[in-house]
């Protein structure tokens, strides 16, 4: 076991299974203490099971660490609000949180239900606003009333934000809502000394082991497994520690032995009228049509081709 995050504290929800668990275990063997948030609900949002999250409790205290479990909805701004109170009540403080629980719920937009498309954005999108403000508001209290304050906020995007990818309107809204609601927290706790970046993992998980997906996360038969959850905890693990003072307001797309930081969005060709008028028809079919007549729709527009 490492040190380097030795004597913090790291609250990670979804925390029971994939990703999440990763995550715990890889952070408890750097010393961190883990705060288990996880319902253990199905990868549509369904169900309850508590032992997922018991189980990695064991899990860290078996190899030396120390960790609880708290259940809670992270869709309830109540509970996420608890969860945060067990952790300082637990263990003092409250240095890291990684907003990692989720599930999907997909379908063609035109299938798409209303509930389908709320309970995804409430998980996912709220879920990650619940925590986000109460947390930043927990360590901007600390630092107004001159105590230390250690801050890594880190949440769970999906490269989904970047391709719109098809049947997953509310998935992908909710994910590039995250992107944006993490950029915004990284600008206003700069000054506390807390860093927020977001991260698109690509591993396999509970909601990658059907249909499409679970051909393409499959584990291989041999040789080096891209799609292995624990690929990724490291470079998490890494982002909490000391070492990542200096990153904050970043997104980065990370799988198997790749690390990609995505760039920000730049402004494209730019159509200017050149009278001291308001556009008309005319002016616009002039300017814009014979632009557009070599493009692809879709292809040439703001969506990037799946990986």
């Amino acid at each position: 076991m490492g040190n380097s995050l030795e004597g913090k504290v790291a609250l990670i929800t979804g925390a029971g299974r994939g990703l999440g668990k990763s995550y715990a275990l890889d952070m408890a063997k750097e010393g961190a203490k883990i705060v288990v948030v996880d319902l253990g609900a199905g990868k549509d949002g369904d169900g309850i099971d508590e032992e997922p999250a018991k189980q990695v409790v064991e899990e860290i205290k078996g190899m030396g660490g120390e960790a609880i479990a708290v259940f809670g909805d992270v869709g309830s701004y109540q509970d996420a609000g608890r969860t945060i109170a067990s952790a300082v009540d637990a263990f003092g403080d409250i240095n890291i949180v990684v907003n990692n629980a989720g599930f999907c719920r997909d379908k063609m937009i035109f299938s798409m239900s209303e509930d389908d498309f709320d309970s995804v954005v409430r998980v996912h999108l709220k879920g990650h606003f619940n925590y986000i403000s109460q947390i930043c508001t927990y360590w901007r209290q600390r630092a107004k009333e001159g105590k230390p304050v250690y801050g890594r906020l880190i949440s769970t995007a999906s490269e989904a934000f970047l391709y719109g990818s098809i049947g997953q309107a509310n998935y992908a809204a909710a994910k590039a809502g995250i992107v944006q609601l993490t950029l915004v927290a990284a600008q206003a706790m700069g000054k506390y000394g807390v860093t927020a970046n977001a991260i698109a993992p690509r591993a396999r998980t509970v909601m990658t082991d059907e249909g499409i997906t679970a051909q393409m996360f499959a584990k291989p038969e041999e040789g080096f497994d891209n799609f292995d959850p624990d690929n990724v905890a490291p470079f998490l693990t890494y982002l909490a520690s000391p070492m990542a003072e200096k990153i904050s307001g970043y997104v980065f797309v990370v799988w198997g032995k790749q690390i990609t930081v995505v760039e920000k969005p730049t402004p494209g060709e730019v159509f200017i009228n050149s009278e001291d008028a308001r556009w008309t028809m005319e002016k616009l079919d002039a300017k814009l049509t014979p632009y557009f007549s070599g493009k692809q729709p879709i292809i040439d527009g703001f969506a990037m081709q799946p990986f």
